[in-house]
């Protein structure tokens, strides 16, 4: 009889690309193997997962909002019928484990999981831990994570320290350099900027970009600016009405393992899938680390390169003056690319999705 595993997780690229990561490790490990997701209804993941080739089904949750809200009156009914439906799926399903990555989704999911006795593993890629997972934790059977000190958050003995997983696509993309240049209409001569801010967009770093984006083209480099959904139309403006055709704007790429083939310099929010896969990448970094992030940790992932010397750091308040005068600076000086590229590939944990795997399947009755 084939092993089955529940994934459960989402919200955020940040928790859906590792989950799915983690699945085709899992997938390569053990062919026969039956995955299914679980993920919040209305949230990008019921989307992206059937994308990457897995069913997935959605629960009702949502999280309590920080401000006083109506919508929070709701929220205990929607953790019921989560719970409920979780406990369905997992009748019907019958893992033999269930993991979870972190989201509104997994809640519910590994709770009920749990209480019913099969063994549950926690993928946690932040250095500060999220609320779910640290109420979790107290059940879990593994808990996997990205950074050291994570035995401030959980039980030490439970622990296992594998990095974050990321596609196996983003290994040695510079091998891809010349397929990236013609994808995406650039030219070999020139340095490229690739501007990211995580899958929903990043509105410090799309304003400051689009009050000077003629400046890094005029001083000749190229630009390829992944805008998210609600800054698409405005960049795309701003670009067309540029002098020259060296920047390119695109609501979301797939294609990231080109993006990151294509770029000398990057700049981008400081989730905990952005920098694992800028130290699998080997780039020069600039990090605006999201603020409003729960318990700032964007800011913690940020600093613990930035202690390292393998990322430059610009607080999010600070990005419309200082963001593109410190990638012009990077752009222009060969010496400071070559020490942070030699300095975050130190940082590359290329292993992980299949250690998070095995540890997986060592759980399986």
């Amino acid at each position: 009889m084939s092993k089955r595993v529940i994934i459960s997780g989402g919200g955020t690229g940040g928790h859906i690309y590792p989950a799915i990561a983690i699945a085709n490790a899992l997938k390569e490990i053990e062919p026969g193997i039956e995955i299914l997701f679980v993920g919040a209804l209305g949230k990008m993941e019921m989307e992206k997962v059937p994308r990457a080739g897995y069913e997935i089904v959605g629960l009702p949750i949502v999280g309590i909002k920080r401000e006083i809200s109506m919508d929070n009156l709701a929220f205990p009914f929607k953790l019921t019928n989560s719970l409920w439906k979780a406990r369905s799926v997992i009748k019907d399903f019958r893992p033999d484990v269930a993991v979870g990555v972190g989201g509104f989704a997994s809640g519910p999911l590994l709770m009920i999981a749990s209480l019913l006795g099969i063994p549950t593993l926690i993928q946690e890629q932040n250095s500060y831990a999220g609320i779910t997972n640290k109420l979790l934790a107290k059940r879990a059977s593994k808990i996997c994570v990205a950074y050291p000190g994570m035995e401030a958050f959980f039980p030490k003995e439970k622990l296992r320290l594998f990095g974050n997983p990321v596609r196996s696509d983003i290994v040695d993309v510079t091998s891809k350099r010349q397929e990236a240049l013609s994808y995406f209409g650039f030219q070999e001569d020139k340095k490229t900027l690739f501007v990211m801010g995580g899958s929903l967009g990043a509105k410090s770093i799309n304003e400051s970009l689009n009050a000077g984006i003629a400046n890094l083209v005029d001083a000749g480099y190229q630009v390829l600016w992944q805008t998210g959904k609600g800054f698409i139309s405005t960049a795309q403006t701003t670009v067309s009405g540029l002098k020259s055709s060296s920047a390119k704007a695109f609501e979301f790429i797939y294609e990231m393992d080109l993006a990151y083939a294509v770029a000398d310099v990057v700049v981008s929010r400081a989730g905990a899938l952005s920098v694992s896969e800028l130290c699998l990448a080997i780039k020069p970094s600039i990090l605006v680390p999201f603020p409003f992030a729960s318990e700032d940790h964007q800011t913690k992932n940020a600093m613990n390169l930035v202690q390292q010397d393998a990322a430059i750091f610009i607080k999010d308040s600070n990005a419309a003056e200082e963001l593109i005068p410190a990638a012009l600076n990077l752009l222009e000086d060969q010496k400071r690319q070559d020490i942070l590229k030699l300095n975050i590939q130190k940082l590359a944990k290329p292993t992980a999705a299949y250690d998070i795997a095995a540890e997986v399947l060592k759980l399986v009755k």
